[in-house]
C-alpha cells in the first residue's frame, strides 16, 4: 500500500490528531486551529480543512475494518429500517441498518418495497457485517 502521507512535510501523527480533533469532537476548524497552536503546532484553519478532506475518508474506513474484524457480531442488534425519499421527483425506498452503536452500516435504494428487495438488502449487509444475533424492525 502506498503512503497517503508521502509528499506533506507534516508528521502523520499531527495529521491524525488534528482531523480526529475535528471529527470526534464539536469542534469549528478555527478551534482545531487554536488547540494545536497552544500545542505547539502553527497551522491554519484551511490547513486543517484540507486534511479533514483528504484524510477523512481513509480514518473512517480503517476504523470501520478494524471495528468490524474485532467485534463479535453474534453479539450485535441491528435495526432495520425503511424510508421514503424522492429522488429526482420520483419515490424511492431507502432501506438501512443500524447497529446497537448507533453507526449506520448499510444503505440501499429500491424502487420497490418488496420482499426481493428487503432479503437482497439483508444479504448484502450480512455478508460485509456477518451474521447479527437480533434485528429490530419498525
Amino acid at each position: 500500500m502506498r503512503n497517503p502521507f508521502k509528499y506533506f512535510k507534516t508528521s502523520h501523527e499531527i495529521i491524525r490528531l488534528a482531523v480526529m480533533m475535528f471529527v470526534r469532537f464539536p469542534l469549528s476548524l478555527r478551534n482545531v486551529e487554536d488547540l494545536l497552536h497552544e500545542r505547539g503546532i502553527d497551522i491554519t484553519h484551511e490547513t486543517v480543512r484540507f486534511w479533514r478532506n483528504r484524510f477523512s475518508p481513509l480514518f473512517a474506513r480503517s476504523i470501520r475494518k478494524g471495528r468490524v474484524q474485532n467485534a463479535n457480531s453474534s453479539t450485535w442488534t441491528w435495526h432495520l429500517d425503511e424510508v421514503f425519499v424522492k429522488i429526482n421527483g420520483e419515490t424511492r425506498y431507502l432501506w438501512r441498518a443500524v447497529d446497537h452503536e448507533g453507526e449506520v452500516l448499510e444503505a440501499y435504494v429500491t424502487k420497490r418495497r418488496d420482499r426481493k428487495a428487503a432479503l437482497k438488502f439483508l444479504r448484502k449487509a450480512m455478508k460485509r457485517y456477518g451474521r447479527p444475533e437480533m434485528i429490530v424492525t419498525d
